[in-house]
C-alpha cells in the first residue's frame, strides 16, 4: 500500500461504488471494492450501491428497440451527477459513446478476453451447427455475424443475465447462445464454452472485455484513489475502439465490431466492421497508428468504413428503428 499524493483523510471517507444487481455486474463491483482495498488498506470502507436500470427492467423486447446501451447506465450515471455516489463499474461495452457532461471515465483495468463464445451442444462449431438451429441472442452484432457463418440458424431473441440465458438455453428455449468470453470467465462459467469465436472472423463488440469505472471529472479524490488500478495498454485500445463508435454513432442498434490491440513496438492496430443484419453485406478495414493517437486511428477507421459503402447499412437501420 502507498500513500503518496493521496490526503489520508481521503482514506478515511467511505466510497460509495455504484453497480447494477446482475451476477456479474456485481462481480465487477467486488472486483474494484476488493483492488481499491488491496491497494488502500482494508480500513478503505467501500460500500456498494445498487441500482435498478431501465434495461435490467425491459426484459421483453430487444434493445435495439427500446433504447440501445444507455438503457443499462442512466440510471447510475444520474446518481453520479446528484453525488449520491462516488463511482460506477461498467462493462464499457454497455455505455454509449459520449458519456453526460461532467463525468470521466478515469480508470481501465486490464482487459479481460475480448471474444464471443458459443454455448451448446458439445463439440458444436457455430459454422457447422445443422440447420434450424436455434441460437439465442439478442445482439444485432452477434446475429449478424452468425448468418455470415452459417446461413442456415435461425436467430431466437434472447435476453436476461448470463446465468439467466444459459438456463434458458438448459429448458428448451434454444439450442444454443452466443455470450461474452470474459464474462463467462468473471462468473467461473467459462467451462460452459463449446467455442471460442476468434475475433478475425467474429469482431467483438467495441470494448468487450474491458471495465470502464466512471467518475465525476471534478473529483481529486476518487481519480487519486483509482490510479493505481489503471492498465496502460487497455486504456489505448480502449481509446481506440471508443473513438470508433463515437465517429458511428454506434450502439445496440448498429450490427458493428471493433478490436484494437498494441503491439510492442508502439503501432496500435484497429480492425473493425459494419455488417447487415442479413449478415451481407460486410464492411471490413483495419488501420494502424501510434498509442498517443488511438482514439484518431479508430475514429480514421469508421471513416474508411462509411467510405466503403457501410453508409448505406446505418442510414438503412435509422429508418428502420421506432421513434
Amino acid at each position: 500500500m502507498s500513500t503518496r499524493n493521496i490526503d489520508p483523510a481521503w482514506l478515511e471517507q467511505p466510497v460509495l461504488l455504484a453497480t447494477r444487481q446482475s451476477a456479474l455486474a456485481l462481480w465487477q463491483a467486488n472486483h474494484i471494492r476488493d483492488r481499491l482495498r488491496e491497494t488502500w488498506g482494508k480500513g478503505l470502507q467501500v460500500e456498494l450501491v445498487k441500482v435498478i436500470t431501465e434495461g435490467d427492467r425491459i426484459l421483453d423486447r430487444p434493445l435495439n428497440l427500446v433504447g440501445g446501451k444507455g438503457l443499462f447506465v442512466k440510471g447510475i450515471e444520474d446518481k453520479l451527477l446528484a453525488q449520491e455516489v462516488d463511482l460506477a463499474v461498467h462493462s464499457m461495452k454497455d455505455l454509449p459513446g459520449n458519456l453526460p457532461p461532467g463525468l470521466t471515465i478515469t480508470c481501465t483495468p486490464e482487459r479481460e478476453d475480448p471474444r464471443d463464445a458459443l454455448l451448446g451442444p458439445e463439440g458444436g462449431k457455430l459454422a457447422k451447427l445443422p440447420a434450424g438451429t436455434r441460437l439465442g441472442t439478442s445482439s444485432l452484432r452477434r446475429s449478424a455475424l452468425a448468418r455470415r457463418l452459417n446461413g442456415g440458424l435461425k436467430i431466437v431473441p434472447l435476453r436476461g443475465n448470463v446465468p439467466t440465458r444459459i438456463e434458458k438455453m438448459k429448458a428448451g428455449e434454444c439450442d444454443a447462445i452466443l455470450l461474452a468470453a470474459s464474462g463467462l470467465k468473471r462468473l467461473g462459467l467459462d467451462d460452459q464454452i463449446v467455442e471460442h469465436l476468434e475475433v478475425e472472423r467474429f469482431c467483438p463488440a467495441a470494448c468487450q472485455g474491458i471495465l470502464a469505472i466512471e467518475i465525476r471529472e471534478d473529483d481529486v479524490r476518487m481519480k487519486a484513489l483509482l490510479q493505481p488500478l489503471h492498465h496502460a495498454v487497455t486504456g489505448i485500445v480502449a481509446d481506440a475502439e471508443r473513438g470508433f463508435l463515437r465517429r458511428l454513432d454506434g450502439g445496440c442498434q448498429v450490427p458493428m465490431g471493433c478490436h484494437a490491440t498494441v503491439r510492442s513496438d508502439d503501432i496500435v492496430t484497429v480492425s473493425g466492421m459494419v455488417i447487415d443484419p442479413s449478415g451481407r453485406p460486410c464492411f471490413i478495414a483495419t488501420k494502424v497508428g501510434h498509442p498517443n493517437d488511438a482514439d484518431a486511428v479508430g475514429r480514421e477507421l469508421a471513416e474508411t468504413l462509411l467510405r466503403l459503402g457501410a453508409n448505406r447499412i446505418l442510414e438503412s437501420i435509422s429508418h428502420s428503428v421506432p421513434e
